[in-house]
């Protein structure tokens, strides 16, 4: 009887497919927050710990990724620097409010359904790399933040098709500046968070022990040019569904 309340516990479900997510995501250098929202919404968590579960898994798997990436010689300071000059203080400011349930829905179907997109449209990084304003990325930076530390992303799957579309990297440097733009941005909405009080699921340890171990193995395959279609076609679906329920249902 035990074993049959275990398998029909959400929670279950949610453990089981989690470091499938966080590997698909280390890979590219993201840290997995829109993917985890994701499986949280479509097993009803409750929306108070979404936010903070996400930020923490967020930490340790962009930690890894970002490690992987560097080793291999693909991050560039300056450009995250102007990025991140703009995003922490603001990630800190979008961590402080908790908004209204159904506002938070919303925006996050919003999020999930841009992550969605940035599934299916990768665009190509240009060659010849163009010269960045240091004032529009702090902007930038500066808006990506609020919003990820407003939903609980590290804003990643924000900043790496911007990087691209523009031309201002190449795509491995794209996923290197990404996963540390990520742990800085969830560091900062994390304290935001701290500050006000927060809850955190039961299930903590299990999920940031699955999230490590398919955060390494993305880490490492994806800095050495290796991609996994099956997993990210799997992940499409996640996305499109929990982007539905939030937005139509």
């Amino acid at each position: 009887m035990a074993d049959f309340e275990l398998i029909m516990d959400p929670i279950f479900y949610f453990l089981a497919i989690l470091p499938f997510v966080s590997f698909l995501y280390s890979s590219v250098g993201h840290g997995g927050a829109s993917g985890y929202l994701a499986l949280m919404t479509l097993f009803s968590f409750p929306n108070e710990t979404m936010k903070q579960t996400a930020l923490i898994l967020n930490l340790f798997v962009a930690g890894i990724s970002f490690y992987q990436y560097y080793k291999a010689g693909h991050f560039k300071f300056k450009l995250f620097a102007w990025f991140a000059i703009g995003s922490i203080p603001t990630a800190y400011l979008g961590g402080i409010f908790n908004i209204d349930s159904n506002l938070y829905n919303k925006i996050l179907g919003v999020l999930l359904f841009f992550a969605l997109l940035r599934m299916l449209y990768k665009p190509s990084a240009s060659k010849e790399v163009k010269k960045l304003s240091p004032y529009k990325a702090i902007l930038i930076g500066a808006l990506i933040g609020f919003f990820s530390g407003l939903i609980g992303i590290g804003g990643g799957i924000i900043l790496t098709p911007v990087l691209l579309l523009f031309h201002w990297s190449s795509m491995k440097e794209a996923a290197a500046i990404s996963a540390l733009f990520i742990w800085v941005n969830s560091s900062a909405a994390l304290i935001g968070q701290f500050s006000i009080g927060i809850a955190f699921s039961s299930s903590l340890l299990p999920m940031i022990i699955l999230a490590l171990a398919g955060g390494l193995l993305g880490g490492y395959f994806g800095s050495k040019k290796w991609n996994n279609k099956k997993l990210e076609y799997f992940l499409v679906v996640v996305l499109a569904a929990a982007s539905f329920k939030l937005l139509i249902l």
